[in-house]
């Protein structure tokens, strides 16, 4: 009889790829089995997110987290030790009462999704399993799509251009690591156009290049040349994928780009992004109006679902209910998953859950303050996300995770299967999904 039961808890700071502060967390069952996970941390976040709790003050801009590693070594670890590992959810909502705020506040999201996730990692330890597995149960396994930045904007590099993501997926790859093949490819011929127009201006947030482009059509115009000049199809064997962050220029439905500084309402930024949709070979949209702009999610998605991806992130932050009601409202097609935005993995689960009952699309997604742990690899993985979406092709934060999806391809062997085409959702496709679900 394997001992699940919680020995100790330990928080302690640790440092992320942006060099700021953050929690770390090690679990200890009764059986000796160990669990590790770090919280990560985001530059553009939706107002409904778990509260990444900061100590304020000097210290590092106010950045430092001594008060959400004091709450994992005291009312943490207290209420937790001699709890069952074995009961994910007792123990998150143990956690959320504990806390007693509706968006984590006073014990901190970052405490608390650290020790959500130690949990989960010493419960996979205990039965000898890597957390994939253990989170398959049986299931057969399903490599997702990875989305993969090139170039990087908005908040992510100091907002030299409106859009945060500039991105590629590859559907037509046969395998994972042949689309991370294909990305290597495609961000080695876009690094060398930049060194050609004298542009390269280093890399940003989460490795893609970070350029000084004079217009967001220039990005994509330069993106289109860097996939045919690595020698692909763009629009059939590799794609776009944009992250437009608009709630970081969008509000009351007006939207200000800081490029040309000029102002739209809704309609007519609706507009801009459908002429990108038809001048340029995008396969998928996130968060292309405000979070506080449902009617123009509503009129996007019935403009443009049908051949294009619509992504929620901070429209919906990985909250159940909230995926519940887009699908309803027919808001967006597919909905990111981050477990931060969530607070416990108990609640990432059911946002994914939730997405999937309504036939939407599902993408497990990093933060742009990352660090080493990879648990997102396996998120992705054992609970067939479909769609992986991590950052660039470059910083060790970002290839961890990617590297760790090449690992658990290998150890599947021919039982490996590649989403490829079938991770992207439609809007045509979401009935016929939620059937079959």
């Amino acid at each position: 009889m394997i001992d699940t039961t919680i020995k100790s808890v330990y928080g302690r700071r640790v440092w992320d790829s942006r060099g700021r502060p953050t929690v770390e967390v090690d679990i200890e069952l009764g059986g000796g089995a160990r669990g590790r996970a770090i919280a990560p941390a985001g530059a553009s976040m939706g107002s409904g997110e778990a509260v990444d709790l900061r100590d304020g003050g000097k210290t590092f801009g106010g950045l430092d987290v001594r008060r959400a590693i004091a709450a994992v070594n005291e009312e943490i670890g207290a209420r937790l030790i001699g709890l069952d590992a074995d009961n994910q959810e007792e123990i998150d909502q143990a956690m959320i009462r504990l806390d007693g705020t509706p968006n984590r506040s006073r014990l901190g999201g970052n405490a608390i999704v650290a020790t959500s996730m130690a949990v989960l990692q010493a419960r996979a330890a205990a039965e000898k399993l890597p957390l994939w597995q253990h989170l398959a149960q049986g299931r057969d396994i399903r490599m997702p799509l990875p989305e993969i930045q090139i170039f990087g904007g908005g908040a992510h590099a100091a907002r030299r251009v409106d859009i945060q993501d500039f991105m590629i997926m590859c559907p037509g790859a046969t395998s994972f690591a042949e689309a991370l093949d294909w990305t290597a490819e495609v961000y080695i011929a876009a690094g060398a156009l930049m060194k050609e127009r004298g542009i390269l201006q280093g890399v940003a947030d989460e490795g893609g290049y970070w350029p000084a482009f004079g217009s967001n059509e220039e990005v994509l115009e330069t993106l289109v040349t860097a996939i045919e000049r690595a020698g692909f199809k763009a629009g059939e064997q590799i794609g776009i994928s944009l992250d437009i962050a608009a709630s970081e220029f969008g509000k009351d439905g007006i939207y200000t780009l800081a490029l040309g500084g000029k102002k739209y309402d809704t309609d007519e930024w609706i507009a801009i992004l459908g002429q990108w949709l038809s001048d340029y070979p995008i396969l998928s949209v996130e968060d292309p109006l405000g979070e506080d702009d449902t009617k123009g999610f509503q009129i996007f998605t019935r403009l443009y679902g049908a051949n294009c991806q619509i992504i929620g992130d901070d429209y919906l932050v990985t909250n159940a209910a909230r995926v519940t009601r887009a699908a309803v409202e027919k808001a967006l097609t597919a909905v990111l998953i981050k477990p931060n935005q969530a607070g416990t993995i108990t609640e990432t689960r059911k946002a994914l859950e939730a997405g999937k009952a309504a036939g939407l699309g599902t993408i497990v997604s990093a933060r742009s303050g990352e660090t080493e742990d990879v648990i997102i690899s396996h998120l992705s993985t054992g609970w067939d996300a479909g769609q992986f979406k991590v950052g660039s092709f470059a910083r060790s934060e970002r290839m961890a995770k990617w590297n760790e999806c090449l690992r658990i391809e290998e150890a599947l062997g021919p039982r490996a299967r590649f989403a490829g085409r079938d991770g992207l959702v439609f809007a045509t496709e979401i009935s016929e999904r939620a059937a079959g679900e």
